[in-house]
């Protein structure tokens, strides 16, 4: 196989995850729609004029009913359970758009949550599950960017229906959009997981599979036989040293270090303050003296920072690595929260600054560059290339209900953190981006470019504390070069791939 050839394959490949992230456009539009939907008047007519407490409850049903479908298991396959979340969402979509008390918001969110918890959990991990070693970041951080899709998408029909229309309209049909997206039309198409298929023993779709994403389907490709080879035999491998895959996330070491740095890095996301800012512009923004008619402009600007930032973030991550944009991202977006700060202690609303709301603007605007580009798009990326095949969903599952319970932590307490701190309530904010990095540049190891069969070895020989230790990563690309030579890799033991007519068989037992 050519060079040429394999990128033709990996840019296939790339586009079966593009059209797996789909779903994703959906979760950015619901999360980014919300903000123009609270302040709408008829809309606050039909709730009962929700408080504080319970606009946090609106904005938080979508992540409580996310955090209940993530804990899913690997019964039906990742193409299927990506429908399965598609429905759950439509459901959920019709029912805010039809909603006639605040009772229907809180259900129809909670489905609309399932739904969302399915496919911002699942997208990920199929993409890395089909993805050359090579390109495995660049597909993962989709996510992250088709959500900026729908931000973006999301903020522009907002503004324009705050402005352009009254009553029902204003509120109705901006969350009835959401459910005309067809994202199943699409998913149905894919191609199913080649790691799920051999974990469940269908070895002969694992092989056409392969064939498909990485070759136009030449079961006999070099590359294809050499990658089928290194997959159904790492597997045989866990089955045998993974028989309970939940325990063992919980009594192998190497395997709850994993387990711990993903959790702890879906929280981390949350303490930097991105969803404070995303449900509650206009709160934050009228502390400065900007009212939310122009808020929600500002905003529309803002999905386009983000867009920009996730961009960034898919070119640009094989490259870079994980660690390094990670912790960077962090602490320049706790600098500009601590500018931020300063300014609306020193210039709070009635001030008439202009000088400084135009300041305190541009800092939210450059967090969100920053947070975009690095800390959003890997905090889905990094948990599903930690684990192997046989802990992978159900490691990711959890690392998946953090971002949640987290999530709808910020979402509950922060309308009431407003009304009783103001903007002291930033502060928390700003130490927790700057304890973020440091917390990552200690204890994370890089995992660019590592196959998804190498990484308990991998794991097994980075120290607790990373800086320092000598530990190198090798290229992903002369990864894949010893794959077109029929090189694989089988827990630590480096054996040659054979044709179909020959019948050499790996050691299990012995690696």
């Amino acid at each position: 196989m050519t060079v040429a050839s394999l990128r033709l394959h990996q840019f296939y490949t790339w586009l079966c995850g593009l059209f797996a992230a789909l779903g994703s456009v959906t979760f950015g539009y619901d999360l980014g729609i919300i903000a123009s939907v609270l302040p709408a008047e008829d809309f606050n007519r039909v709730t009962g004029n929700p408080d504080a407490t319970q606009q946090g409850l609106i904005t938080g049903c979508l992540l409580l009913g996310a955090f209940a479908s993530s804990i899913i298991t690997d019964a039906i396959g990742r193409r299927r359970a990506i429908l399965a979340g598609c429905l759950l969402f439509f459901l959920g979509g019709g029912l805010q758009c039809g909603a006639q008390s605040i009772s229907y918001m809180y259900g129809g969110r909670f489905l609309a949550g399932m739904g969302i918890g399915m496919l911002a959990m699942l997208a990920p991990l199929y993409q890395s599950e089909i993805a050359h070693p090579s390109i495995r970041g660049s597909l993962t951080t989709l996510q992250q960017f088709m959500l900026g899709i729908g931000a973006f998408i999301a903020s522009f029909i907002g503004y324009g229906l705050y402005h352009g229309t009254t009553g029902p309209v204003q509120w109705r049909v901006p969350l009835g959009i959401q459910i005309l997206r067809k994202c199943f039309v699409l998913n149905s198409l894919l191609p199913e997981s080649p790691r799920w298929l051999a974990m469940k023993g269908r070895n002969q779709e694992v092989l056409q599979v392969l064939a498909r994403l990485h070759a136009h389907g030449d079961v006999n490709d070099t590359f294809v036989v050499a990658e089928y080879q290194e997959i159904t035999h790492q597997v045989e491998l866990e089955k045998q040293f993974t028989q309970n895959a939940w325990s063992q996330l919980l009594t192998n070491p190497s395997n709850l270090r994993r387990l711990i740095l993903g959790v702890a890095l879906q929280f981390s996301v949350q303490m930097t303050g991105v969803s404070c800012i995303q449900y509650y512009s206009p709160q934050i923004y009228a502390s400065i003296g900007i009212d939310t008619s122009t808020t929600l402009g500002l905003q529309s600007g803002n999905s386009v920072v983000a867009l920009i930032g996730e961009g960034l973030c898919v070119l640009f991550i094989d490259r870079l690595g994980r660690r390094g944009p990670l912790v960077w991202a962090n602490i320049l977006s706790g600098i500009t929260f601590i500018i931020g700060t300063i300014i609306i202690a020193v210039y709070p609303a009635g001030s008439g600054n202009a000088n400084a709301s135009r300041a305190f603007v541009a800092m939210t605007w450059l967090f969100n560059l920053f947070f975009s580009a690095a800390i959003g798009p890997l905090s889905w990326a990094i948990p599903v290339e930690m684990f192997n095949s046989a802990t992978r969903a159900k490691a990711t599952s959890i690392t998946s209900s953090a971002a949640w319970i987290s999530n709808f932590m910020i979402a509950q307490v922060s309308p009431i953190a407003f009304d009783n701190v103001g903007w002291r309530y930033y502060l928390v904010f700003a130490v927790c981006s700057m304890s973020n990095a440091l917390f990552f540049w200690s204890f994370l190891p890089e995992t660019k470019g590592i196959p998804l069969e190498e990484l308990d070895s991998y794991f097994d020989s980075v120290p607790l504390f990373v800086p320092g230790s000598g530990v190198h990563v090798r290229d992903a690309r002369a990864r894949e070069e010893e794959l077109r030579r029929g090189e694989i890799h089988v827990g630590e033991k480096v054996v040659s791939a054979v044709d179909e007519n020959k019948s050499e068989k790996v050691d299990i037992e012995h690696v």
